[in-house]
Order: C-alpha cells, then structure tokens, then sequence
C-alpha cells in the first residue's frame, strides 16, 4: 500500500468507526460483550427512569414493526402492578435486545439503548474507547491544514461522543466537526450521503469517505463522494476484483494532503 494523495476538492474527511478509526475487536469483544452481560442489571436500576422507559418504549414500537420476522420477541406493556410484572417485561426486553444483537441489527431503539448502557460504563470508568494509533496523528494533521473531520456510524450520535469523550487517547471530542448516525439515513444507502453533504454545506465531490465496508463505499460512491477502503487487522477480505477497484490505504497516514495552493 503506497497511499494516494486527496483530491484538491477534498474540504472534508467523513469517517467511519468500527474497523476504520477503532479495531472490529474492541466493539466485537467489549462493547457488545458489555450489553449482553450488564442488561439486566442496567434495567433493574433505572427501570423508573423515564429514558429508561422511553428506550423501552422504541424498542416496544420496534418489535412491532418486526412483527413480520422469525424469532422476534414482542414486548408487552405492563398492564398491572407488581414484581412479577415488571420481571415480565423486563424480561421480554432482555430477550428482544439479545435476539436483535443475535441478528447485528442497526435499529435506532436498538442502539439507543445500548448508548444509553455505554454512556454509564464510560462515566464510571468501565470502559475507555481504543483507536488506531495512526488515527489521532493524522486527524489533527487534517485539522491543521483546515479541513473538517466528521463522523458516520451505525452507533448513536451520544455512543460515538462517548467514545471519542472518554478513551485512552483522553477526550479527543474537539478533534471532529460533527456526527451521523443512521437516523440520517442507512449507510449503505446513497441518499444517506446526500442528506450528510448538505448538512455540512458542501458539495458530495468535496467530501472523502473512509470505510471497511465496499457497501458503503459503493453508496458514497454513487452520492459521488470519494471514497477510500480502510484495511485494518481483523476486518472482513476483500476480493482481487475488489482490491484493484476501490482506493486501499492501510494506515490514515498513507493519504497525504495537497500541496498548498
């Protein structure tokens, strides 16, 4: 991998999370680990609170509209007092929760939840994000020649804050200039990209997206953003067709900026 040198149109880096700027291992191994093995005890503390009942509330709202699926667990509402009642429920979320993590969904009541239980494991020190270590270097190179780095992630807008808020690189929060989860759209679809331009006030040619995932590169792609493929330790193979179409990099440090005009 030799790198390649960004389009002078380039004003804004657009990054993804897992497998582009965080290792697959430290979501695959640690932060879902987390939320399987801490739910029931996260929803038996703040079950009366109300942002606990409103992520229960879309996760409700959510197996309804999953109703269609094998396997899905309904959530019932509870219709009368007493422990056994609220175990009930409980319970049905828990089930919910795993069957859709069993399925890697990227339901927003879905991730809400999980942000919300990763919000309280960063705040109390259980865990601190990871990055690359080319990541932090090259994002304030790009910051200091001007451009603007962003965030999009299938994770919550506050799941990535956190992250970037509270990992082994202190609070790096300052270093980006926003953040796109999937309520402005699914990643591998090209409107998505579209939504995420005009957000920023540019155009999509002015925009270089990093992934792991050919998916998503082929929707920026057609958005006519620019678009290189990350290879990192752990992620998914490219094929040869592939690895001759899309840009590689292997390490932020092999894009280099233009010259100055």
């Amino acid at each position: 991998m030799v790198g390649f040198t960004v389009p002078a149109e380039v004003s804004v880096f657009l990054l993804d999370i897992e497998g582009t700027t965080t290792p697959i291992t430290f979501v695959k191994d640690i932060l879902f680990p987390y939320i399987r093995e801490n739910i029931r005890d996260y929803l038996d503390t703040h079950w009366e609170e109300e942002e606990c009942q409103q992520d229960v509330g879309l996760l409700r709202k959510q197996a309804e509209e999953d109703s269609h699926m094998e396997g899905v667990v309904p959530i019932p509402l509870e219709t009368r007092d007493g422990e056994e009642e609220v175990e009930r429920v409980i319970q049905a979320v828990i089930d919910n929760v795993l069957w859709q993590m069993s399925l890697d969904r990227k339901t927003t009541a879905l991730k809400q939840l999980q942000g919300h239980m990763w919000r309280a494991a960063y705040e109390n020190g259980c865990l601190k994000g990871e990055f690359f270590k080319d990541v932090v270097p090259a994002v304030k190179k790009w910051k200091e020649a001007g451009r603007k780095v962003y965030i999009y992630s299938s994770g919550s807008v506050e799941a990535q804050k956190l992250l970037f808020g509270n990992s082994t690189e202190g609070d790096i929060l300052e270093l980006f200039d926003g953040h796109f989860d999937t309520k402005i759209g699914p990643k591998v679809n090209s409107e998505s990209y579209q939504r995420i331009a005009a957000s920023i006030g540019c155009a999509t040619n002015n925009i270089l997206f990093l992934t792991d995932v050919t998916q998503e590169a082929d929707a920026a792609e057609e958005a006519e953003m620019h678009v290189a493929i990350v290879i990192r330790p752990g992620n998914a193979g490219l094929t040869d067709d592939e690895k001759s179409y899309y840009r590689l990099i292997t390490s932020f440090s092999e894009l280099f900026l233009p010259p100055s005009a």
